[in-house]
């Protein structure tokens, strides 16, 4: 009997594996996890093991998939921390806006989606920041001898903080890393 084409569905098992684990898009993995399980029944199927097969793709490649999802897509959101009157839906100031659309453009490239959580004073959002309830602030400075309105980006996260350093083209904020 000529058992080379299972031989060839056996050795996609650890190909699989191997692009699951170098894969930096955490959406590429999902899909690529499916593939590895979807695999890996239809290898137990031509084994004669129909019983694990069917759990395989249930449980393995479909409900794992749905959880991995709603795990990795709530986690891949930003939390930017700025003081309420500065509120992008209340804030008239352009300079405020372009900032917060640069933030936006960068992190869409990154797979992370921004979140402004507006605070009512300095105090509580740096206490927000402390207490890790957000990633990053974003306020305005006080200096009266700028002609265009400067803010300071506090960045808790070490990744994040390098990510924007390193792409953030705008001169309207001042960039700090803010280890807790």
């Amino acid at each position: 009997m000529n058992d080379t084409y299972l031989y060839l569905i056996i050795a996609l098992l650890p190909l699989t594996a191997g692009m699951l684990v170098t894969q930096t898009n955490p959406y590429h993995a999902l899909v690529i996890r499916g593939v590895l399980g979807a695999i890996a029944a239809m290898v137990d199927a031509v084994l004669g093991a129909a019983d694990v097969a069917l759990t395989e793709a249930l449980m393995g490649t479909m409900l794992s998939i749905t959880l991995y999802a709603i795990a990795v897509r709530s986690s891949l959101v930003l939390r930017l921390g700025v003081i309420e009157n500065q509120s992008i839906e209340k804030n008239q100031d352009s300079n405020f806006q372009q900032l917060i659309n640069e933030f936006r453009q960068i992190f869409n490239k990154h797979y992370l989606r921004l979140e402004i959580v507006p605070y009512s004073n300095n105090q509580s959002l740096q206490q927000a920041l402390i207490e890790k309830e957000i990633h990053a602030t974003c306020v305005r400075l006080e200096e009266s001898n700028q002609t265009e309105e400067t803010y300071q980006t506090a960045i808790r996260v070490q990744r994040i903080y390098n990510i924007i350093e390193s792409e953030l083209s705008s001169p309207k904020t001042i960039l700090k890393y803010f280890h807790v």
